[in-house]
């Protein structure tokens, strides 16, 4: 019997140098923004109203960075992570233009490295991934890793040689995109209105900041968010094929987790309008519906941009637990390993209006 379904890529279909083109070009409009709200409760305040957009230089009002990576990451799933086991971590990814509703998302990405598992069940694929408005402007360009059952398991002596690309470390500050100016500067109102009189210059190297609040993840939030992303990963969406995995339940996407992290991250860091980079990212541990998200960040590096002197950026280690109040910072244990209910560790670089 012949059919023209597609399964999609397994451990075994990927090659060093692949370059894969996605289907289905996205454009955004304004209800996938408002629904991005209702499903986050996202605050900042530049992606929340057309008229701070305004006073910031900007001609309207930007998608929240988080909804744009969504959408780019969405795109790659069909052909990179349908087959996934977990997807695992981030590097280098930059933000460059800025998406507004009408924009229209095509996403590429290019095979970086290949790491057989020693199970000979499954192997971890790197790629850098790009996605470009419809003038073929970058809005995003990052790398991941994601770990990709095999079609059939190998012994151990066939899974092949392992070509991990060496990663690309911290966002250089001339590599930043700061997509807004400040032309009547960031006074008293705006900081009113952003919910935070706490700038750049307020923030030290080595603070940590608990954002004390705490949000439950719902089925059905996770997976209206998913089918918003057209991600079309089994892991989170099949649970009768999950059932009989060792885990047994659909696990949530982990960019549910840094989105609800984010926004989180308002209470106390209201003012970090908008995300220039993830320099680097892990999922620690899985999240499932049921589990109560928490954050806390540590400012690792204030950094002065180039030819700036009304903007900033704050390069700070951004962590999510489940389950668990971040009063006192949880992170790793004595022996090195993320303690059980750390969900999230992701490395950002965001942009703040100076004094």
């Amino acid at each position: 019997m012949s059919t023209k379904t597609e399964q999609g890529n397994f451990y075994e279909d990927f090659a060093i140098g692949q370059e894969i083109v996605h289907a289905t070009p996205r454009t955004v409009t304004e209800g996938d923004v408002a629904l991005y709200t209702a499903l986050y409760g996202s605050r900042f305040a530049l992606s929340s109203a057309e008229t701070f957009a305004r006073s910031m230089g900007l001609e309207r009002m930007p998608a929240d960075s988080l909804l744009a990576f969504h959408l780019v990451f969405g795109k790659t799933v069909p052909d990179v992570s349908l087959n996934a086991v977990a997807n695992l971590g981030y590097a280098g990814g930059v933000f460059g233009t800025p998406v507004y509703p009408g924009d229209t998302i095509t996403t590429t990405s290019t095979v970086i490295g290949l790491k057989p598992n020693s199970s000979g069940k499954n192997g971890n694929v790197y790629v850098r991934s790009v996605g470009r408005n419809q003038d073929g402007e970058v809005v995003l360009d990052y790398v991941r890793w994601v770990m990709v059952n095999r079609r059939e398991p190998v012994a151990p002596d066939a899974i092949g040689e392992k070509q991990v690309p060496e990663l690309p470390g911290a966002v250089a500050a001339e590599d930043l995109v700061v997509p807004f100016d400040l032309p009547n500067g960031y006074g008293e109102e705006l900081q009113q209105l952003a919910g935070s009189r706490h700038l750049w210059d307020d923030y030290e190297v080595g603070e940590k900041i608990d954002h004390v609040d705490g949000m439950t993840i719902e089925e059905s939030d996770h997976m209206l968010a998913t089918r918003l992303y057209q991600n079309t990963a089994k892991v989170h969406f099949n649970q009768f094929v999950q059932k009989d995995t060792k885990i047994g339940r659909r696990l949530i996407y982990g960019g549910h987790v840094i989105s609800l992290a984010r926004a989180l991250s308002f209470n106390g860091l209201a003012n970090a309008q908008t995300i220039a980079a993830i320099n680097a990212g892990t999922h620690a541990n899985p999240t499932f519906a049921g589990d109560t998200i928490h954050a806390w960040s540590e400012v690792l590096e204030k950094i002065e941009l180039p030819g700036r002197t009304d903007v900033g950026a704050l390069r700070v280690r951004l962590v999510a637990t489940k389950d668990l109040p971040c009063a006192d910072f949880p992170y790793k244990g004595e022996d090195g390993k993320y303690l059980p209910n750390v969900v999230l560790d992701l490395d950002l670089t965001v942009l703040i209006p100076r004094r």
